[in-house]
C-alpha cells in the first residue's frame, strides 16, 4: 500500500507540474498494474499512454498535450536493435535471454519496455536516456556477442496485428471469452480475475461480468493478451461466433 500511495502522488506531482508550468512530464515505463493506479488517480484526459508503438504492453505516461503548453512534444522513448553478429553461430535467443542480459548491466526495470524478438534480433524499446549506454555496453547475450544501434522502428512484420481467429463463447462476458480464448472453465476464468490477473485497457478487472466492447485489449498475466474484434455471429443452439487477435 505504501508503495501504491507514492506512485499515486507521483503521477499526481507529474500532472501538477504539467499543467501548471505548460510543460510536458513524463513517467518511466509502468507495468500494467502500474498503469491500473494512473488510471483510477487521475482523469482519462489528463494523461496519454505510450509504449514505442501500437498495442505495446509496457507504456510511460505522458502529461501534457498541444493546447496546454503551447508547443507539440514527443515522448522520449526510443527503439534499439538488439543484433548477433553471425547469425549463423548465434543462440536461439528468446525474450528472458534479452532481458537478462540487460538486467546485468545494472540497468532500472522501469527504463525499459517492450522487447520484441523478431528473426533472432531483439528491439528494445526504452528511454532516450539509456540507450547509449545500452548500445556501448551491452555486447553479448547469452554466448552470442550482438551488435546494438539505435533505429526508427522495428520491422514492420515484427509489430504487425495478429490473424483475427474465432472461437464460440456462450456470451460476451470477460470471463467467457477468456475461457473460450485460453480453453479454460468458467471458474478457471473467474479464478483470475479474483487473483487480480486481468486487465481491459490497461486497468485491472475484477468484474467476470463485464461485457467486452470492441477493440478492448485484453491482458491475461501467465497467458498473454489478446484484441477483442467482435461478434460474428449467433449459431443456431444460440451461442456466439466470435473474432479475436491473438498475441
Amino acid at each position: 500500500m505504501d508503495e501504491e500511495l507514492q506512485l499515486k502522488k507521483r503521477f499526481e506531482e507529474l500532472y501538477n507540474r504539467s499543467y501548471s508550468n505548460g510543460c510536458y512530464a513524463f513517467s518511466d515505463f509502468l507495468t500494467l498494474a502500474q498503469q491500473d493506479i494512473l488510471v483510477k488517480t487521475l482523469p482519462e484526459k489528463g494523461y496519454t499512454l505510450w509504449g514505442g508503438y501500437e498495442n505495446a504492453e509496457r507504456k510511460i505516461a505522458c502529461f501534457g498535450n498541444e493546447s496546454i503548453c503551447g508547443y507539440s512534444d514527443t515522448p522520449p522513448v526510443c527503439c534499439v536493435k538488439i543484433e548477433p553478429l553471425q547469425q549463423k553461430f548465434a543462440d536461439n535467443l528468446t525474450h528472458r535471454d534479452f532481458l537478462g542480459s540487460l538486467m546485468a548491466l545494472g540497468i532500472k526495470r522501469e527504463t525499459l519496455g517492450d522487447i520484441i524478438v523478431f528473426e533472432n534480433t531483439g528491439f528494445l524499446f526504452c528511454l532516450e536516456t539509456i540507450a547509449p549506454y545500452i548500445v556501448e555496453n551491452c555486447v553479448s547475450v547469452r554466448h552470442t556477442t550482438v551488435a546494438c544501434a539505435v533505429v526508427d522502428s522495428p520491422p514492420v512484420d515484427s509489430i504487425r496485428l495478429p490473424d483475427e481467429s474465432e472461437f464460440v463463447t456462450a456470451s460476451l462476458r470477460c470471463d467467457a471469452v477468456i475461457a473460450a480464448v485460453y480453453k479454460l472453465s468458467r471458474s478457471e476464468s473467474q479464478k483470475l480475475f479474483e487473483q487480480k490477473l486481468i486487465f481491459i485497457n490497461s486497468a485491472n478487472c475484477l468484474n467476470p461480468s463485464q461485457t467486452l466492447n470492441e477493440n478492448d485489449l485484453v491482458s491475461v498475466r501467465g497467458k498473454g493478451r489478446f484484441i477483442f474484434c467482435g461478434k460474428i455471429y449467433t449459431t443456431k443452439k444460440g451461442r456466439l461466433r466470435i473474432a479475436v487477435r491473438v498475441f
